[in-house]
């Protein structure tokens, strides 16, 4: 069973209540999001393992049996090319869970109107059970959800 724990500070919510579609109706994977805090934070790693992929706005976790966690802070940030978001460690480290890795303001993904809500999903989940541990207010490292 790996626990998957909350990256940022907010309100956990359903993958439905995502504005995009592909988060949203699950295609990605299941999963639950955050609609985080307004101000500077530090997005932490859900899990130990390795950091496969890191985007100033998005990363990838891969943790216990293999399993991926992707964290993507905001919806269409990509278009931000980078900018507002500051990574603290470099890919392919080895992090552990509740380990800051980017410094970004959802406050300023807003004010860019873009969505600041952070999809936190179980990729390549198909056919595992995910038990969604939590909703409402959480703080970083506060458990999501649990993969079997």
């Amino acid at each position: 069973m790996l626990s998957v724990l909350s990256p940022v500070a907010g309100t956990a919510v359903g993958l439905a209540e995502v504005p995009d579609p592909v988060f949203a109706q699950a295609m990605v994977g299941p999963g639950t999001a955050v609609r985080p805090h307004p101000g500077p934070q530090d997005a932490v790693s859900p899990v130990d393992g390795r950091l496969v992929k890191l985007h100033a706005h998005a990363f990838v976790v891969v943790g216990e049996g293999g399993r991926g966690v992707l964290v993507h802070l905001g919806i269409d940030t990509v278009k931000l090319a980078g900018a507002g978001f500051e990574r603290l460690v470099d890919e392919q480290a080895e992090v552990a869970a509740g380990q800051p890795l980017i410094r970004w303001d959802p406050a300023d993904v807003a004010a860019r109107g873009l969505s600041s809500i952070v999809p936190v999903v179980a990729l390549d989940a198909e056919g595992d059970v995910i038990s969604r541990a939590v909703s409402g207010a959480v703080e970083r490292g506060t458990p999501l959800f649990r993969w079997a």
